[in-house]
């Protein structure tokens, strides 16, 4: 039987998307087209072979409860679309680290009565494929701290946050001489900020515009928007959704790009504001002036799920190190920044056997 035994660490909104997800599509067939999914079958993987099998947290309410019912815990408010049994796996306590910034210390319950379980040896027992980072934005030691863990316990690595990983030489070369693959850096949704934000300015310079500044700016009620309130998190946050835009750019503009506010009531809503100003013929301006609004969760769900897939992919063929194609799909701030329908066409290639990475 083949299957992806997959841990995850943060057993969040997004955490909690992903697997109502799994089990939603769980009887999919290979012809349907699902929102979100390249394909059904992905080099050989349905969606229903993705398994979860650890899931690492620290907040109280979450913690020693089976995975099924604590994604539907408190502080968690995304949109529940698939009801789930029970999945038999409990979610462990992990270490804090700086996983929790000052804005959320007194909205996640941590218990230090529950201490910290072994990592690598969860991840040995569970026989882990992969880890699927969701910690918080700005939770940098913490991430390096888990990637650390994932390679001691020979598990490749998804990070979906904007704490650098997948990214940088360093971490590149520590997972190929383990010969272990790794994806990231900070995933893009679906139908998102930073998806519509490049297509925009891409359509501009394609079309023979000139751009002259853009801003995007970001709202939502969750806890990560909450978290998002202290500045110092955001250092990374900015400078993957920046690049991200700039990469389709051929020369510098001014830019500023990132979460603005907190509002509670939103929940998993994440509105967002687009703003670009050029100039096109004759020096004519143009301005562009877009309003998004999503469910944030569910939005880089399937993304995560084709993701979590082609690195399974790479573990099968003995590929370590950076994973470029499904990086370059998949994520803002991958180790090579391409254009949409590149990366597409990059991944559809490395499933077929065509590309390498």
């Amino acid at each position: 039987m083949k299957e992806i035994r997959v841990a995850i660490v943060g057993v969040g909104n997004s955490a909690s998307a992903l697997i109502q997800g799994v089990h939603y599509y769980k009887d999919a067939k290979k012809e349907d087209l699902v929102p979100g999914l390249l394909n059904v079958d992905f080099g050989g993987y349905h969606i229903n072979d993705v398994k979860f099998v650890a899931a690492f947290d620290v907040d109280s309410r979450k913690v020693q409860k089976d995975l099924g019912a604590a994604i539907f815990s408190k502080p968690n408010n995304t949109r529940v679309f698939c009801p789930l049994p029970e999945i038999g796996v409990k979610v462990l306590r992990g270490p804090q680290l700086d996983g929790i910034g000052k804005y959320v210390e007194n909205i996640v319950k941590v218990n230090n009565d529950i201490k910290p379980v072994n990592v690598v040896q969860a991840l040995k027992d569970a026989k882990a494929d992969l880890v699927v980072n969701y910690l918080p934005v700005g939770s940098d030691k913490a991430t390096q701290w888990y990637a650390q863990q994932a390679i001691d316990a020979g598990c490749a690595f998804v990070n979906c946050i904007p704490s650098f990983i997948a990214s940088i030489p360093l971490w590149q070369n520590k997972f190929e001489k383990a010969n272990l693959p790794i994806a990231g850096d900070d995933v893009m949704s679906q139908v998102g900020a930073t998806v519509l934000h490049k297509t925009i300015v891409k359509m501009l310079v394609d079309r023979g515009a000139l751009i002259d500044e853009s801003y995007q700016l970001n709202i939502g009620g969750d806890t990560d928007f909450l978290n998002m309130i202290q500045e110092e998190r955001l250092i990374s946050k900015r400078e993957s959704k920046t690049s991200a835009v700039q990469a389709m750019v051929p020369y510098a503009i001014p830019l500023r790009i990132g979460p603005s506010d907190y509002i509670d009531f939103l929940n998993n809503t994440k509105i967002c504001y687009i703003w670009a100003k050029g100039k096109y013929f004759g020096d004519t301006p143009v301005k562009i002036d877009v309003k998004l609004e999503v469910v944030d969760s569910p939005n880089s769900a399937g993304i995560v799920i084709d993701a979590i897939r082609a690195v399974k992919l790479a573990l099968d063929r003995g590929i370590s190190g950076a994973l470029t194609s499904i990086s370059a799909y998949a994520f803002k701030h991958p180790p090579q920044q391409a254009p949409y329908e590149v990366a597409k066409h990059w991944v559809q290639e490395f499933i077929e056997g065509i590309r390498k990475r």
